[in-house]
């Protein structure tokens, strides 16, 4: 995961890369907008955070969940920017998520294995403040901050682990402006952390009773997510 995390800053900082002379702007006047909108599409690793007690079941074993290989995942989503004042807006950024978890059970003694895997399909509703630096040439640097209310629409039961179909995320990015002839081009990185423990506990959709040894074995599900995102304004 750091590794990638790597990658993808190698890749985004050569975008912001700063010429030293004045060139002429292209749309010069586009951030002055009172409101404009645009569209984007991206990419997505999703990541869990397990928080296993060390459970011991009546046969004596014990369980531990970890993510087993990160999938990437698409994201795309529509946008609307409100402009606070030369430096500052408020935006609106309502998101799908279309991805997938591979989770790992390990038994501690007999190195038994069972697998579980979360496909999610993710409503999200960012609410972010964005800060740019001051326009150079065709370039502006920014970076961001809110809150994403996250909806799963497709928690499925009967599995090992439950999860609960709302979520709530932290969100931190940066990116840079492009201003192109006829239109402005946004690449975005930005990181999600949830607060939340997205774990259910209560297994009544159970029919196998066997897979209450998972539910019991782990206190606490955090999510993470790492959004690439490209922006057209």
């Amino acid at each position: 995961m750091k590794r990638t995390i790597l990658y993808i800053l190698l890749l985004l900082l050569p975008l912001c890369a700063v010429a030293q002379e004045r060139k002429v702007q292209n749309k010069p006047y586009i951030d002055y907008r009172r409101l404009h909108y645009g569209f984007f599409v991206g990419m997505h690793l999703q990541d869990m955070e397990f928080a296993n007690n060390g459970f011991v079941t009546e046969n004596g074993e014990v369980w531990y969940a970890d993510i087993a290989n990160y999938n990437p995942g698409f994201s795309v989503g529509v946008l609307a920017d409100l402009r606070l004042n030369t430096y500052l807006s408020l935006r609106a950024i309502p998101t799908m998520h279309f991805g997938q978890n591979s989770v790992i059970f390990r038994e501690q003694n007999s190195g038994e294995i069972s697998k579980q895997s979360f496909k999610t399909t993710y409503i999200a509703l960012p609410i972010h403040v964005k800060y740019a630096a001051e326009r150079f040439n065709n370039y502006r640097p920014y970076i961001t901050a809110g809150v994403s209310p996250m909806f799963n629409l497709t928690v499925k039961k009967q599995q090992q682990l439950l999860l609960k179909t709302f979520d709530f995320m932290i969100e931190i990015g940066f990116g840079c402006d492009f201003y192109l002839p006829f239109f402005k081009l946004i690449p975005e990185l930005k990181f999600a952390f949830s607060p939340l423990n997205v774990l259910n506990k209560n297994r009544d959709d159970l029919l196998d009773a066997n897979y209450l040894k998972f539910t019991h074995s782990v206190d606490k599900v955090v999510s993470k997510m790492i959004i690439l995102s490209l922006y057209f304004e």
